[in-house]
């Protein structure tokens, strides 16, 4: 008897053989092949072309990874609000305590409160110390 899948139609549009068995009565999982990761760029978006090599490491955000190297630093964040008929703009001030890809965390020494920002609405960010900034490492050939 012939191994033909007499229902091709359903191995593409389900991802299974139709061939059962009782360890699984609704056929077989296809193998499905890994896409091939590639590297980041600033914006999010795959450098194309790229392959990514294991244990590379790629840079996906810019601004959070910076402020992280900076946890503890006093930094003054300067944000604008949109439709706002109290206050268009604000600036906090205070300790970095910490960021992540959509969020900035200040405390105020001086009040004990804590502040926590929305990176869609951040203009700019000052310091009034060097901030710490390590470049991302790029492909050969990525500039």
């Amino acid at each position: 008897m012939s191994q033909q899948m007499p229902y091709p139609q359903y191995q593409q549009q389900y991802g299974y053989d139709m061939y059962q068995s009782p360890q699984m009565p609704y056929g077989y999982p296809q193998q499905q092949q890994q896409p091939q990761m590639v590297p980041m760029q600033p914006s999010g978006a795959p450098i194309p072309g790229i392959p990514y090599t294991p244990g590379q490491i790629v840079e996906e955000s810019y601004i959070e990874n910076i402020l992280r190297l900076n946890r503890g630093k006093v930094i003054t964040v300067y944000q604008t609000f949109e439709n706002n008929s109290q206050w268009n703009a604000k600036i906090f001030r205070g300790v970095l305590e910490t960021a992540g890809r959509d969020h900035i965390i200040l405390s105020d020494p001086q009040t004990g409160k804590r502040y926590l920002l929305l990176m869609v609405n951040l203009d700019y960010i000052t310091a009034d110390e060097e901030l710490n900034y390590i470049p991302p490492t790029l492909p050969q050939g990525i500039r």
